[in-house]
């Protein structure tokens, strides 16, 4: 597989840095922030990113889709990560979606693929239930009632829960706590009676939301996929987030590196551009070798998604944990080039700091899968 984006891609990494570039830079999620918006990103934003087929870039035409492919989507994400854009992109365009196409019913991809297509319709997944991640550690039940299922348990950490129009929630319909055996999805309407979400605004001022099921009646008609058949759709669910989260991670390493690289070319010191003392400038030669070899890495794992399939879980891991490396790097790097004022306010290079933070946790930090990797890989 070619590891450079085609013609077709680059005109579409083009257009999305000048819309984001123009339409939602950091200081439109500094604004969020201040004003604590209730819903924690511009719908009218959303709407605009929808309305250029960025919601449904990876579905098929048939449901609405472009059918463009992950690599399109990476370098949208990637451009995205660059101004810090807050949207449901992620959690619905990307995990949502695909939860659809890996489990859904063709009744399910009818109705609910062109509404995210549009951007009419956003989803969050309910997975999270400690301070880790830990897919398979599932005490939310799902106990079959005649036609229906009853949910009771706790999420955290549900990306864009609080807003989202509906929820994948996953649940242990049958077998131990801490296997991959007899897990189930739902859809459940967020709205739909003993389903509590209290929203939880994070350091890097990005949405999140700890949800609560009691008793909570979900139709049979909404279990995706199998019964106890589970872990076959949000495994692969997974993977293709913690690409789409890596090619967001990237846009966060890029930025930052511009950033400080512009910062070394203007800061005096001892009456010389501090970009001219050696010290800093191996720095960020280690940042640029990261910075290469990590984009390989990336494009390889997003065309996987798409052309290999078998080999997307190694790829995946190997993403996230390289990914989840340099963005470390980079932003630690980033604020301490640029000084006391790096950590203030003032300076937007704080915002990718923490925004980072966040990311890294976000299906799996460096441990998680450097340990998932091995295991993939027979060690």
């Amino acid at each position: 597989m070619a590891l450079v984006l085609n013609e077709e891609q680059r005109l579409l990494q083009d257009t999305a840095r000048d819309f984001l570039t123009s339409n939602a830079p950091v200081e439109a999620l500094r604004m969020l922030r201040d004003n604590n918006d209730a819903v924690g990103y511009s719908g009218q934003l959303w709407q605009q990113m929808a309305d250029m087929g960025w919601a449904s870039i990876i579905l098929p035409e048939a449901y609405g889709g472009l059918d463009f492919g992950f690599v399109g989507l990476g370098v949208i994400l990637e451009e995205s990560g660059r101004t810090l854009t807050a949207s449901p992109l992620f959690a619905s365009a990307v995990v949502g979606a695909s939860a659809l196409l890996l489990g859904g019913s063709e009744a399910h991809k009818q109705t609910l693929l062109p509404a995210i297509a549009s951007g009419k319709l956003t989803l969050a997944l309910a997975l999270e239930e400690s301070h880790h991640h830990r897919p398979t550690h599932i005490a939310t039940t799902a106990e079959k009632q005649g036609d229906s299922f009853l949910l009771n348990g706790s999420k955290q950490f549900v990306l864009d829960g609080h807003s989202a129009d509906k929820l994948i929630v996953v649940a242990r319909s049958s077998s131990a706590e801490s296997n991959n055996q007899g897990l189930s999805l739902f859809l459940v309407d967020r709205t739909t009676s003993g389903v509590n979400c209290q929203r939880t605004v994070l350091m890097d001022s990005r949405n999140a939301s700890n949800i609560q099921f009691e008793n909570v009646v979900v139709p049979a008609t909404d279990l995706l996929g199998d019964v106890d058949e589970g872990w076959r759709i949000l495994e692969p669910l997974l993977d293709r987030g913690r690409v789409a989260i890596a090619a967001e991670m990237m846009g966060y390493s890029l930025e930052a590196f511009d950033r400080t690289l512009a910062y070394l070319k203007e800061r005096e010191q001892f009456g010389a551009l501090i970009g001219s003392f050696q010290a800093l400038q191996h720095r960020k030669a280690h940042m640029q070798s990261e910075l290469e070899l990590c984009r390989s890495v990336l494009l390889q794992a997003l065309s996987a998604v798409d052309d290999s399939p078998e080999d997307l879980p190694v790829l995946a891991s190997l993403a996230k944990t390289k990914l989840n490396e340099l963005v470390k790097l980079v932003t630690n790097e980033a604020v301490q080039m640029h000084g006391g004022i790096g950590v203030t306010d003032e300076l937007e290079i704080g915002f990718f700091l923490k925004r980072a933070r966040v990311a890294i946790q976000i299906f799996g930090d460096t441990g998680y899968h450097k340990d998932r990797y091995a295991t993939l890989c027979g060690y």
